[in-house]
């Protein structure tokens, strides 16, 4: 199992889609989130001890990181952790781009310190990773991680930071139920056996892990994840189907199985908050305990479904 850090929760709180234009979501979720739904989200959030907030800058190009400090306003600042991130594809040609996002980033997040710093793909690791190390050394930034980089990406960015005296402290890819290539890599055993915490996004696989949506029902169309996935939903049925099954027995949904699961696997969840009713979710998927026979058997049938999720933007692993 991978080490979770004590400071951070069980859960953690996605805003990829409070990056869409406009106070609607539009192309890439079709969900309609409004300025009064994200505030009863960060409340609620808050209050239940969900304060940890994935955003980036590349999330609606600084909207997602503008709307989460609007929502956060009240707060103190020690009350709840920002992980944001550096974008190599978007980087200025400055002397160091890393820490021009990042200032920028500061600005939009009206804060002065950033919690947790990811390279958020792996470009050139040893281009880029030499541009965190200042940001460490200032305390700009408390601690940073990798996200989308293979095992190999993973240990050059260590062997990097580790001669500055600082480490790769999180890695984040992309582990559901239907993409569990991080673990058949190495990657959870590598993160247990050098006290790095894994952070798994996509768990719910952007809706279709949820048993919300069906080939009767799909996903709202016009939207990216409709286009990927509503034809998939047919196959995903007999997998939806068990997770229900199995929270019926438990007073959970098929959304909270499939992120227990990924409790289960040792990760931390970044759950995409869209909805006040989801943090509700991920309270109770925290709290769901899975034997290991129902980890068995939900991973079985997964591995027989046989489709393939990985994102446009994802190397291979």
């Amino acid at each position: 199992m991978t080490n979770t850090d004590p400071n951070f929760p069980a859960v953690a709180l996605g805003t990829w889609a409070w990056g869409d234009s406009g106070e609607s979501g539009d192309g890439i979720f079709g969900s309609r989130i409004t300025e009064p739904d994200v505030q009863e989200i960060a409340d609620r959030a808050q209050s239940s001890g969900l304060t940890l907030w994935d955003t980036a800058a590349i999330y609606g190009m600084g909207r997602s990181e503008t709307v989460l400090a609007h929502a956060l306003r009240d707060y103190p600042r020690d009350e709840y952790q920002i992980s944001t991130k550096f974008t190599p594809r978007i980087a200025g040609d400055g002397e160091n781009p890393a820490a021009d996002m990042l200032e920028e980033s500061l600005a939009r997040l009206g804060t002065d310190y950033i919690d947790l710093y990811w390279i958020h793909s792996p470009a050139d690791v040893a281009r880029w990773t030499p541009h965190l190390i200042p940001l460490l050394q200032s305390g700009t930034v408390k601690r940073v991680g990798v996200s989308n980089h293979n095992l190999a990406e993973i240990k050059l960015a260590a062997e990097i930071l580790g001669e500055a005296g600082f480490r790769v402290d999180a890695v984040q890819n992309h582990y559901s139920l239907l993409y569990r290539n991080s673990e058949r890599a190495g990657i959870l055993d590598y993160c247990t056996e050098h006290d790095v915490s894994f952070f798994s996004y996509m768990v719910l696989e952007q809706g279709a892990l949820t048993g919300v949506y069906s080939p009767d029902h799909p996903l709202p169309e016009g939207s990216n994840r409709a286009s990927i996935y509503n034809t998939m939903l047919p196959h995903l049925k007999s997998l939806t189907d068990l997770l229900a099954s199995i929270g019926n027995g438990k007073d959970a949904s098929a959304a909270d199985v499939a992120t227990a699961w990924a409790i289960a696997k040792g990760t931390i969840p970044i759950i995409g908050v869209t909805r006040p009713e989801y943090i509700g979710d991920a309270v109770s998927a925290s709290g769901l305990t899975l034997s290991r026979a129902e980890i068995d058997e939900i991973e079985t049938l997964a591995d027989s479904i046989g489709v393939d999720t990985r994102g446009a933007w994802e190397n291979e692993i």
